[in-house]
Parts: C-alpha cells; sequence; structure tokens
C-alpha cells in the first residue's frame, strides 16, 4: 500500500500521511504532486503523453508526466521517478528543474492538493521514449502552439495552471 505525506496550507509536512487516493482529506490537510515537462533542445518540443482510455478520469486527455509524491519522497525526486515510469526518460543531469508551485483547494471532493511544476531541458530521441501502458497510450513531440490548441480543445490536463512554463 502506497501513503502520501499530508501537509498543510502553508505546505509544510504535518507529521500525518494518507493511503494515495483516499479521497478523505480534512479542510487545511494537502498531498503533493509533481508535474515534469520536458523540452527537447535541439527542436524546443515538448514530449506530452495521452492518457489510457480506461482512466476513470479524463481519459484520452493529453498531458506531461506527473504524479504523487509518496510519504518521505522529495518533490524533485518523485518528479523524476514519474518521468522514468511513464517514458522511460532518465532527465538526471538535464538542464532545469523546479520551476513554481500552484495550490487547488477542492473541499466538496476533499482533494485539496499543491503542484510542483518542473522544466528539464535536455536531448533524446522519439526512440527512447518508452511508454507506462498501463498509463499512457501514445506521445507525441509538440510545440508550445500545438500543446495550447490542444487546451483550447479542453484536452490538455492543467494548461492553465501551467501553462507559462511552455513559453520559456
Amino acid at each position: 500500500m502506497e501513503y502520501w505525506d499530508i501537509y498543510d496550507v502553508n505546505k509544510k509536512k504535518t507529521g500525518r500521511t494518507m493511503q494515495r487516493n483516499d479521497w478523505n482529506m480534512q479542510p487545511g490537510d494537502y498531498h503533493l504532486t509533481v508535474l515534469g515537462v520536458l523540452a527537447r533542445k535541439s527542436d524546443g518540443r515538448y514530449l506530452i503523453t495521452q492518457r489510457v482510455n480506461t482512466k476513470s478520469w479524463a481519459p484520452g486527455w493529453w498531458e506531461v508526466s506527473g504524479g504523487g509524491v509518496m510519504a518521505g519522497e522529495e518533490s524533485s525526486d518523485a518528479v523524476k521517478r514519474e518521468i522514468l515510469e511513464e517514458t522511460g526518460i532518465d532527465v538526471t543531469g538535464w538542464e532545469g528543474g523546479y520551476a513554481f508551485s500552484y495550490r487547488r483547494d477542492n473541499p466538496q471532493e476533499k482533494d485539496n492538493y499543491f503542484v510542483d511544476i518542473y522544466r528539464f531541458v535536455g536531448e533524446f530521441d522519439e526512440s527512447d521514449v518508452v511508454l507506462q501502458t498501463a498509463e499512457t497510450q501514445a506521445f507525441r513531440l509538440a510545440t508550445a502552439d500545438e500543446i495550447e490548441a490542444l487546451a483550447a480543445e479542453g484536452i490538455f490536463l492543467h494548461y492553465d495552471s501551467m501553462k507559462e512554463v511552455f513559453s520559456k
């Protein structure tokens, strides 16, 4: 069973944990997730993945790699782990890193969270991408404009909260 640390409104660990995806959080409790944007240095295109159609939330939508930070894990380690698990790409030693964070309060869903956004720049080839088939069904290399167009169609996750990371 996987656990997440519980954070307070100031993004400080409370010393308590919760079961992963146990959406029964108290007001003022938060968990931490990460998103990792991968930019190819040679042409500035971004690696995006498409969620499998069997996902209960946002099936078939496009996104960047990410997920929950496990209890005791640092955000920077979690994002590298998630990118490697979902794409097969190890961003250790790449340029970039932490960009910014944002907070979401969803009291009705009892799912409050922080998201740490990372941006990594490095060289990779399409043949380097190995998808985690339980999570993703496709990938593509997209320009910032193409990602914005997917967002305008309503099929790119978290775009409004992270769009600034695509304009660097």
